[in-house]
């Protein structure tokens, strides 16, 4: 045999260097993402335009065009909210009396006469948090009666601010409540307290 010819061998496809035109899903894809992109830094210049991409030939209708996914939210992540304290009650009738005839013990006192409004409710907060940790029941809180200046002054700054304190919230978490003293712990220029447990 004379020789035969070989059928010729295939060679790989050429790839084609020319970049292909993006379908209109592809587009549509891409310009979700871009519209969520934000540049590093501004730049001086105008922006550049996306570079239009020309179709050489119609692209074959698609059966339903799928949107694309929405980007992730971010995840808010917040505090635990911290239930709020129980409202004060007022001592009862029996504790008040055993407190002012010296038949219940009074645990600890603190004494505010003479300190500016400031310094008091500094002493009074560390002195009802010291008595809660301490597990103390009753104290005994001496505002004084205040000083008559004349006819129409006010009387005793301290008295009065004492129980609007022990009513807020941060005072709340050490006191259940109070009372006004008996005559012989100074009467209306004192308060029985009576403290909240610790658990």
């Amino acid at each position: 045999m004379k020789g035969t010819r070989r059928p010729p061998q295939l060679l790989d496809p050429v790839v084609s260097r020319r970049k292909r035109a993006l379908s209109a899903e592809e587009r549509e894809l891409w310009d979700t993402v871009a519209k969520q992109t934000k540049p590093l830094r501004k730049k001086r210049t105008a922006k550049a335009a996306v570079p239009a991409v020309v179709e050489t030939a119609p692209a074959p209708p698609k059966p339903a065009a799928r949107k694309p996914d929405p980007a992730p939210r971010a995840l808010k992540i917040t505090a635990p909210v911290r239930p709020a304290p129980p409202p004060l009650a007022p001592l009862g009738r029996r504790e008040r009396s055993q407190l002012s005839r010296g038949k219940k013990e009074i645990d600890a006192r603190l004494d505010l006469h003479g300190m500016t409004q400031t310094r008091a409710h500094g002493a009074l907060r560390n002195f009802l948090h010291r008595c809660h940790e301490d597990g103390c029941s009753f104290v005994l809180i001496i505002t004084g009666k205040g000083r008559t200046v004349g006819p129409d002054s006010e009387r005793g700054i301290l008295r009065r601010q004492v129980p609007e304190w022990l009513g807020l919230p941060e005072f709340r978490s050490f006191v259940v409540g109070y009372e006004e003293a008996g005559i012989g712990h100074g009467g209306g220029g004192a308060l029985y307290v009576r403290v909240r447990r610790a658990r």
